[in-house]
């Protein structure tokens, strides 16, 4: 077996070490809400005219493959329907809630009732989107290099007003692109050149409600995923009122998730963990959204949500 010169073997380490050492510094979390921010999008909700068009019937092709022209939008362009599952029943501007950002006199009022097909109740589990048009309005996806973050207040109404069902009530999740190979994406060649393909990791308002049967009262975030692509369960809500909640994508493609009761500003110890979510390594970052879920049972209505201030921040 041929030997390596002393001189060539610790240049070999060397060479070998310093692409660890840069990935283990690319990984240090970025706190959501640092860099610049972006004034293309997000959105503060100030302007007493906004306005949310519907456009009905909403898109349901997750369930029925219809997806229904034309989908609803805001007025400024800066939020759109999905077409995948639909747009909540309410998107409306309301005055902020007690206890906001300081100066915010409007917020942004979500909830539904049909998450399913609309018309056609389905007694079970549905969800609707709200999508932040960024991608769009930027000309492209941001290159995670970026440091791309993005963080949102959120209100959480008095346990009373929660719709009484165990399970996910809301979600605040992040539009991000990774490079599959063809055996990654289920087909069964390994042979092709890899092919961007979407994930939406993010994370979860989870209520387990004592009127539906639980032991007691108890909410908690769960987290979009681990890398088996598994949700699990993270910090428990002990309050209502005002939240804050980020995430961010550092130049790893790593996905690291931030949350605290209260609107002050995020900082590294709110972080609740960092994942490669699905054993994925993102490369861009598409955009941010939010999900309501309810029962579809075609009477109950959802948990009134509200959140303030959704921006986007790039740190290089």
């Amino acid at each position: 077996m041929m030997s390596l010169h002393p001189c060539c073997r610790r240049l070999l380490t060397v060479c070998l070490l310093v692409p660890l050492l840069l990935a283990e510094a690319l990984a240090e979390p970025i706190v959501p809400g640092t860099g610049q921010k972006l004034t293309q999008v997000g959105d503060d909700f100030e302007d007493e005219s906004w306005e949310y068009r519907f456009n009905p019937p909403k898109s349901s092709r997750d369930i029925d493959s219809q997806e229904r022209s034309p989908t609803g939008e805001s007025a400024n362009g800066r939020w759109y329907e999905s077409v995948k599952r639909g747009h909540p029943d309410i998107v409306r501007r309301v005055e902020t809630p007690a206890g906001g950002l300081p100066g915010s006199r409007g917020s942004l009022l979500l909830q539904s009732l049909q998450t399913g097909i609309p018309g056609r109740p389905s007694q079970q589990l549905g969800q609707d989107d709200l999508i932040a048009d960024v991608h769009y309005r930027l000309g492209g996806a941001i290159p995670v290099s970026r440091g791309p973050n993005v963080v949102v207040r959120v209100f959480l109404p008095p346990v009373r007003q929660w719709e009484q069902r165990t399970g996910p009530h809301f979600g605040f999740r992040v539009a991000l692109e990774t490079f599959l190979v063809p055996s990654q994406r289920g087909m069964a060649s390994a042979g092709g050149r890899p092919a961007l393909e979407t994930y939406w990791p993010g994370m979860f308002i989870e209520f387990e409600s004592k009127a539906a049967g639980g032991e007691h009262d108890y909410a908690r975030l769960r987290l979009r995923a681990d890398r088996n692509g598994n949700d699990y369960p993270s910090a428990q809500i002990t309050t209502t009122g005002w939240w804050t909640m980020g995430l961010s994508v550092t130049p790893d493609g790593m996905v690291h998730y931030f949350a605290k009761p209260g609107v002050e500003e995020l900082t590294a110890s709110d972080r609740l963990a960092s994942e490669f979510p699905y054993g994925r390594r993102a490369v861009t970052f598409k955009t941010f959204f939010f999900n309501v879920c309810n029962g579809d049972d075609g009477r109950t209505w959802s948990t009134p949500w509200v959140i303030d201030d959704p921006a986007v921040y790039l740190v290089r």
